[in-house]
């Protein structure tokens, strides 16, 4: 068993060996309103649901080298709104394209050919090729040095499309097939699935008993 301890390494190494252990990772298309309504999609890996009451989703924001904030950042900060669209397998090579570093006054929707409509409860619009999308406020902030903020966004409206969720709220995963995130330049499809039923501790009593 390898031994590694994160004090002693920089942090190119340190993002290194986290994001290629904590895998796979959902996929935030995160989209955003600019200045004069420029509509910014970003991807994010660092990203993942947080809690049902109240509904919160986490984001880590990511500045660039010299500390500056990217525009996903800077939009939020001056709206405080965001959608984020989840990511299936269609929609994966427009996602990879979003991450171009396109000028803060190009449309990422626009450039790439993505369909921008319209957000019932917050001003940015989400992405009509999404599987689903969540609207999202910023609730809380938090900066780790200066080159990380964690956010917590709470969701106030969900969309989903109907061959994705019946309106018992079950999802079918072979109509959503959703993308994870590995590392470096690596992703993973999530359609081999397997089950496994919770245990009471009476019937694993019974089971170890029966053994």
């Amino acid at each position: 068993m390898r031994s590694i301890a994160l004090d002693s390494l920089p942090d190119d190494r340190v993002y290194k060996i986290l994001c290629s252990l904590v895998v796979p990772r959902p996929i935030a298309l995160v989209s955003t309103l600019g200045p004069g309504g420029i509509v910014n999609a970003a991807p994010f890996s660092f990203f993942n649901v947080f809690s049902e009451a109240p509904p919160l989703v986490v984001l880590g924001l990511q500045h660039r080298a010299d500390h500056s904030p990217k525009d996903t950042t800077v939009n939020i900060r001056a709206n405080g709104e965001f959608v984020v669209n989840l990511v299936d397998e269609p929609l994966a090579d427009a996602m990879n394209l979003c991450a171009t570093d396109f000028p803060a006054e190009v449309s990422e929707l626009a450039a790439i050919g993505l369909t921008a409509a319209a957000s019932l409860k917050v001003a940015p619009p989400r992405v009509a090729e999404a599987p689903a999308a969540l609207e999202c406020v910023r609730e809380l902030s938090l900066n780790f040095g200066p080159q990380r903020e964690l956010l917590i966004g709470r969701v106030l409206h969900v969309h989903v499309r109907e061959d994705v969720m019946d309106e018992r709220f079950n999802v079918d995963i072979d109509a959503y097939r959703p993308i994870g995130r590995l590392f470096g330049n690596l992703y993973s499809h999530q359609q081999d699935v397997f089950a496994l039923e919770r245990v009471s501790h009476t019937s694993w009593q019974t089971r170890k008993a029966a053994e």
